[in-house]
């Protein structure tokens, strides 16, 4: 692209400027989980080559060492006020909250370094970080989510908070949530892809070698998430019918690819997916269809049909109930090479 393009692209939609991701880092935090923003959030780029986003972590105290569950302190070199300058604050998981897990109240320090968050601010936690907004209050009223394990300590602790315990993540706008570990890995691509489509945050998971998308409603726990070997898979009839997402696919089409009888196949099924099989097409059909808006210039009636929708209307329906956004709306805000605002966060909340 060259310098009169850029020009004009700054020109539509103002100066370029990454989107600020702050990592709040509190003692007893998980460095897996710390790292996680940073990985996902330090891949994506725009077509000249920028980061798409700026990460930096901050502590609750001037810059010094922060500890952590293992047996190595981290030095934070950002201070609390850090948390002034961001567009998504993330609350990586902690093992020593302190007031914050026994009491559920915040303690000085964190109350002093949530001050400085700005109105508008995203924000977002992963695993236990979720006691920490639910402290604060931003969780009144609202849907949120933590691991499993600590789900009922959640709900007694804070009886205000909607506490689903059974999801991966969920994303209610300005404040996102999720389970513990892996899940957090799918909330920020979650969040990469909500602020650039599909296609930029397929890049990142390939990248970093992870599946590129878990649907927020995904159970936490699944039964057996590893077949026993000694039982038949499921795993081939999902190759099957991801290869005809575009035909009518039938639930017994798909256990006779296992040689299943239907209520066997839907049994395994679930236990080794964690929903059902057709919820599990219509997710695959809405990341078709997010895919084909993005990256062709086909008609929305060919992206339905091809997605497997069979019809406008239907796919209208089911991507306004999974991103809240008609076909068109989505195209318009994610259409690969196309100008757009550097947060579009607002235009889709699912």
């Amino acid at each position: 692209m060259d310098q009169v393009t850029d020009r004009a692209m700054e020109t539509a939609v103002g100066p370029f400027r990454p989107h600020r991701v702050v990592v709040l880092a509190l003692d007893g935090l998980l460095p897996f989980e710390l790292g996680i923003p940073h990985r996902i959030f330090g891949r994506p780029r725009d077509a000249l080559g920028r980061h798409l986003y700026e990460v930096v972590t901050c502590s609750v105290r001037p810059p010094g060492p922060v500890e952590t569950d293992a047996d190595f302190l981290l030095h934070v070199g950002n201070g609390p006020e850090t948390l002034a300058t961001a567009d998504t604050v993330i609350i990586p998981a902690s093992y020593e909250l302190g007031p914050v897990y026994e009491e559920g109240v915040l303690t000085d320090e964190l109350g002093a370094a949530l001050a400085h968050l700005r109105p508008g601010t995203r924000l977002a936690s992963i695993c236990t970080g979720v006691y920490v907004l639910a402290a604060a209050g931003y969780l009144d009223d609202r849907p949120a989510t933590t691991h499993w394990a600590d789900a009922d300590r959640l709900q007694r602790l804070f009886p205000r908070v909607k506490v689903d315990p059974d999801v991966l993540f969920i994303d209610d706008g300005d404040i996102l949530t999720s389970a513990g570990v892996a899940a957090g890995i799918d909330l920020c691509l979650h969040m990469v892809r909500r602020d650039h489509g599909t296609a930029v945050a397929n890049d990142v998971a390939r990248r970093t070698v992870v599946p590129p998308h878990r649907d927020g409603g995904q159970a936490q726990y699944i039964q057996r998430p590893v077949p026993d070997p000694q039982q038949a898979s499921t795993t081939t009839a999902r190759v099957w019918a991801l290869g005809r997402l575009h035909e009518p696919i039938q639930l017994r089409d798909m256990a006779a690819q296992v040689a299943m009888s239907v209520r066997t196949f839907t049994r395994r099924f679930r236990e080794e997916v964690g929903v059902s099989p057709g919820q599990w097409l219509t997710q695959q059909r809405v990341e078709r269809a997010r895919h084909l808006l993005e990256s062709t210039d086909l008609s929305v009636d060919q992206v339905a049909h091809d997605a497997g929708f069979g019809t406008a209307q239907s796919m209208r329906q089911h991507l306004q109930a999974a991103l809240g956004v008609t076909p068109t709306a989505y195209r318009r805000t994610f259409r690969t090479g196309e100008p757009r605002p550097q947060s579009v966060s607002t235009a889709l909340r699912m």
